[in-house]
């Protein structure tokens, strides 16, 4: 598959853009179904641990301003199950073809959820992408040499929170300063039974899928990122950004999704 390019000003590049060999042909199908649809997908957001859907706003009203259909989910993050069936509500709820896109744990929550037969397409920001019967604990279990250690105080009643003080530096590095701190302090709970939550059946192995990396993580190393969009054979962007990346430059992560949504809408596989 040829590689892609966005708008230069974005400051995205591309170093991968694969397919899943046993996926092309549902791949294929799903184009298909969007192309035939005659109508843009809708996009659901799905939010990731620590925070809810509000942090989504920027990416939303750029979307919306282009003429999509949104949705943005507000998981509890208490169970993995818990979260697919809330996405699925959400997805049930559209007419017509649906984008899913992740942030960081939602990557986890849309490759379950996306094996909806309304999804056409899987977008993964920052995100976990993880296989059949792996979890977001069994990806983070053996972090590369050297990564940075997310600040992810002891579990308080089965819930997890992030140090406050250090929640910019490892989150939200190249957030504007006051939000981030309110970040840090309007952190929702994550719940430890969602990140020991294994997928039954990996929807990026039928779905096509793009997926954006933030060089600058420090919650989910960039070579862990690459890793999981190689396998997954997505299409890969990267460009400069913190975990948060979706907060900090909604323009880049619209960029991506419009990307896909374009691709989905207009493109009938060979």
């Amino acid at each position: 598959m040829k590689r892609h390019a966005l708008v230069a000003a974005l400051g995205l590049s591309i170093p991968a853009a694969h397919l899943h060999p046993q996926s092309q042909l549902a791949s294929q199908q799903s184009i298909g179904m969007a192309a035939r649809s005659g109508v843009k997908p809708t996009i659901v957001l799905v939010h990731g641990g620590f925070v809810d859907g509000s942090g989504w706003e920027g990416v939303y009203r750029i979307l919306r301003k282009d003429g999509y259909t949104v949705s943005i989910v507000q998981n509890p993050t208490i169970s993995l199950a818990g979260d697919v069936a809330v996405t699925r509500r959400v997805v049930g709820a559209q007419n017509g073809p649906v984008i899913l896109v992740g942030h960081s744990y939602g990557g986890a929550v849309i490759t379950e959820a996306g094996n909806d037969p309304h999804v056409v397409g899987l977008v993964y920001i920052t995100a976990f992408a993880p296989d059949a019967g792996e979890s977001v604990s069994t990806l983070i279990k053996d972090p590369p040499p050297g990564a940075p250690v997310p600040p992810i105080l002891p579990p308080q009643d089965g819930f997890l929170f992030l140090d406050k003080a250090k929640f910019a530096a490892s989150f939200a590095a190249d957030v504007e300063a006051v939000r981030a701190a309110f970040m840090a302090e309007s952190q929702v709970p994550w719940g430890v039974e969602a990140l020991s939550g294994t997928i039954t059946q990996a929807a990026w192995r039928t779905k096509p899928s793009w997926y954006l990396v933030a060089t600058d993580d420090r919650m989910i190393p960039p070579p862990a990122q690459r890793f999981m969009s190689k396998r997954a054979g997505s299409i890969v962007l990267e460009t400069a950004g913190s975990h948060a990346i979706y907060v900090s430059h909604p323009a880049r992560v619209a960029a991506l999704i419009e990307r896909a949504a374009t691709t989905l809408t207009t493109t009938v596989g060979n």
